[in-house]
């Protein structure tokens, strides 16, 4: 991860971590580096083309703006998507061939935080050497090849050259049709319940699945630019469980801001998680023999439960570090079809290069549908093992690793709970804390194991507090 940027774009509290200066230096530079960088060897008149899509925070307009003016202050031309999805702007960047994508959005965060999203032309996660060079210029050290002075800056277009501002919301009903287009069975007569957490499916989910012949109820789809996420959404599930439950409704699936994650809940309330998406997905695709022999992709933090009820299965599994963008990189690498985190980050890498929540949704109905049975029905195949996280903020997160009582501890609890569970210590990547992990047969044994191992960080003299 760079000064700025992290594995999910440049996010901080807008105007203070993230400001709209920011956001103009970042259009300015892309819509001159992908035009006239010399290592990109276009043309000298080629014209740069942009898609740009925000959620509802009420900073995404100003950074929409700023965005823009920096594309068209280089001579690109910026294709405005408006409200949309992550994941709806890397298909509009894919399927209509634009040199890359950007998404105003801080995901799951509070209003008041945002983040730019940059999107590369296969809709994938922007590589990091783009990224380091757009580090550079915010830092005003980035230098073309051939350049020998001391400061270089964007030079600004003139005249004609000056890009253009297009109202695109064309290409996000592009999307919407695609979404519609994966469903292999009507909805007609299911009732379903959708959480657009006052986000980017706000438009967008229920004009799928009324399309679809859904009867469709929906919370949480009023957005006024400060209350996305704010008690609903996949971070705040517990409204759509009640809703579900008070509608006596078949399902429900609940979205983060941006729509890149989706959980779901069956029709007694009870939450299934995106471990348990991947598992009913990963045993409906075997069964039809659309699974192959590839596996599915996991991150480190996914439960115990799964990795056994695969292995019940016969299905393969991997870990990656914690991300949907080491998890599709090991998915592109090894050629693997499902792959996703437990916070509801799935891929399906024939129909998407990132997460996305309308299609997770879309092929747990299918798997409902095809099976004709409900999805608690699905979900009893496997059983999550309790699980017990802390934050735990300390001097230094490497030296709190290395410590001898720390790594005394990590072993013992390992070795306490055996084939029974695990225990996982992970550094944050943005703050001085480690998450502190264990999973149990019993909810008291795993507080017991991430207990133990705090209290080996205090012993160490290195934990400052709990969070």
């Amino acid at each position: 991860m760079g000064k700025y940027f992290g594995t999910d774009g440049f996010r901080g509290n807008a105007n203070v971590d993230l400001t709209a200066f920011h956001a103009f230096k970042i259009g300015l530079f892309l819509g001159w580096y992908y035009a006239k960088d010399p290592k990109m060897k276009r043309p000298a008149d080629y014209k740069c083309r942009v898609a740009v899509g925000k959620d509802t925070r009420l900073s995404s307009y100003m950074f929409e703006d700023a965005l823009a003016s920096g594309l068209a202050a280089a001579g690109a031309d910026a294709y405005l998507l408006h409200v949309t999805s992550t994941p709806s702007v890397a298909y509009v960047t894919r399927t209509e061939h634009f040199d890359c994508g950007i998404m105003i959005s801080a995901s799951h965060n509070p209003f008041h935080d945002n983040g730019i999203k940059l999107i590369n032309e296969n809709g994938e996660k922007m590589p990091d050497d783009v990224i380091e060079d757009v580090e550079k210029y915010l830092d005003g050290c980035y230098k073309p090849e051939g350049f020998e002075g001391d400061a270089w800056e964007v030079p600004l277009a003139t005249g004609a050259a000056i890009g253009k501002v297009v109202d695109h919301a064309a290409g996000r009903n592009r999307y919407v049709g695609y979404l519609i287009s994966l469903a292999t069975c009507s909805y007609k007569d299911k009732r379903i319940g959708l959480d657009c957490s006052n986000g980017s499916t706000w438009q967008i989910a229920r004009s799928v699945f009324d399309a679809l012949g859904a009867r469709t109820y929906v919370i949480n789809d009023r957005p006024d630019g400060t209350n996305i996420n704010m008690g609903c959404g996949s971070t705040h599930i517990e409204g759509l469980q009640k809703f579900v439950v008070e509608n006596r409704l078949d399902c429900g699936f609940a979205f983060d801001g941006d729509a890149d994650r989706c959980l779901a809940v069956d029709e007694n309330g009870e939450v299934v998680n995106g471990d348990e998406i991947m598992y009913i997905c990963a045993r409906y695709m075997k069964a039809k023999g659309s699974l192959g022999d590839t596996k599915v992709v996991t991150t480190v933090m996914s439960n115990f439960g799964l990795y056994k009820a695969l292995d019940e299965l016969g299905i393969g599994y991997e870990q990656t570090a914690v991300g949907d963008k080491y998890v599709y990189e090991n998915m592109v690498e090894n050629d693997h079809l499902l792959g996703g985190e437990q916070s509801g980050h799935i891929v399906f890498r024939k129909y998407a290069t990132t997460g996305d929540g309308m299609i997770t949704a879309i092929k747990v109905m299918q798997c409902m549908l095809e099976q004709k049975t409900s999805l608690s029905e699905l979900r009893k195949g496997v059983s999550m093992y309790p699980q017990v996280l802390k934050n735990v903020e300390v001097k230094d997160k490497d030296e709190t690793l290395n410590a001898p009582l720390v790594k005394k501890s990590v072993e013992d609890e390992t070795a306490r709970l055996g084939k029974t569970g695990r225990v996982l210590l992970r550094k944050s990547g943005t703050e001085p804390v480690l998450r502190v992990m264990a999973e149990a047969a019993t909810h008291e044994d795993a507080e017991k194991s991430v207990d133990n191992m705090i209290e080996a960080m205090r012993a160490s003299g290195m934990l400052i507090r709990v969070r």
